[in-house]
């Protein structure tokens, strides 16, 4: 991701030194012409690679410069909240020309894959897959090829990069699931042959997955400021000859 080769080389030049603290995702988004989600993924990426450490409530610390960033490796690739923003900008207005293009066979079979996605005594795998079928259908429901190949590579991005492999997988951890909600309330506007609706369905969708992949990496951040205390606890416990509790 460039935006965290940017936030690397700023480190190995001295720009932020280690152990001190980053300046807030905010303060860092105006300062790079980026967005906040942008901002979030760069720095889980420099925490992969061991540059920085999120510390619950208060911030994110430099640790170390890391390796020269020169090569691309497993973190270098594009991320789910700049997939997600991608995909509300696009998939907003796929819904709103499928709105005006979609037939009965393709509405029924939305409401079939609606149903799987509702249906909580299904494998969790099944119904993800449904998720992603929803949205590639929508997508052929326009009858336009180029739509559907863009759609497809978005959601191929969503599966294929390390980062967003693992930063959805976080948000199924502390189980979020597919919004059945917002599909049902897309697939409304749909039949009702209403662009408008559908598009800001779309969008509300998908601005409700962003701020659900928020809560998983701040889950995260406090999963690991958690388990650096509990360390240092029993560091220290044993240091002391203290006897712990059985827990």
């Amino acid at each position: 991701m460039q935006v965290a080769r940017r936030l690397q080389q700023s480190i190995r030049l001295g720009h932020y030194q280690v152990n001190s603290r980053l300046p807030s995702e905010r303060e860092l988004a105006d300062l790079l012409g980026v967005s906040r989600p942008t901002v979030r993924e760069a720095i889980i990426v420099l925490e992969l690679r061991g540059v920085v450490e999120m510390r619950h409530s208060t911030g994110v610390y430099v640790i170390a410069t890391g390796p020269e960033a020169t090569t691309p490796d497993l973190t270098d690739n594009v991320g789910p909240f700049e997939v997600t923003e991608a995909r509300r900008l696009f998939e907003g207005e796929t819904a709103a020309l499928a709105a005006g293009t979609i037939n009965e066979a393709e509405l029924i079979e939305l409401e079939g894959l609606l149903s799987q996605m509702a249906d909580n005594g299904l494998d969790p795998t099944i119904r993800e897959r449904a998720d992603r079928d929803f949205h590639l259908t929508l997508a052929r429901s326009t009858h336009n090829e180029a739509i559907v190949s863009v759609v497809q590579s978005l959601w191929d991005k969503r599966y294929s990069s390390p980062l967003c492999v693992y930063l959805f997988s976080l948000a199924r951890q502390i189980g979020i699931q597919p919004p059945v909600e917002d599909h049902r309330r897309i697939l409304a506007a749909l039949r009702a042959h209403d662009p408008d609706g559908a598009r800001e369905a779309m969008q509300v969708h998908l601005t409700r997955v962003t701020e659900s992949l928020y809560r998983a990496t701040e889950h995260d951040a406090r999963e690991r400021a958690r388990l650096k205390m509990d360390e240092r606890r029993h560091l220290f416990a044993r240091r002391a000859g203290v006897a712990e509790p059985a827990e």
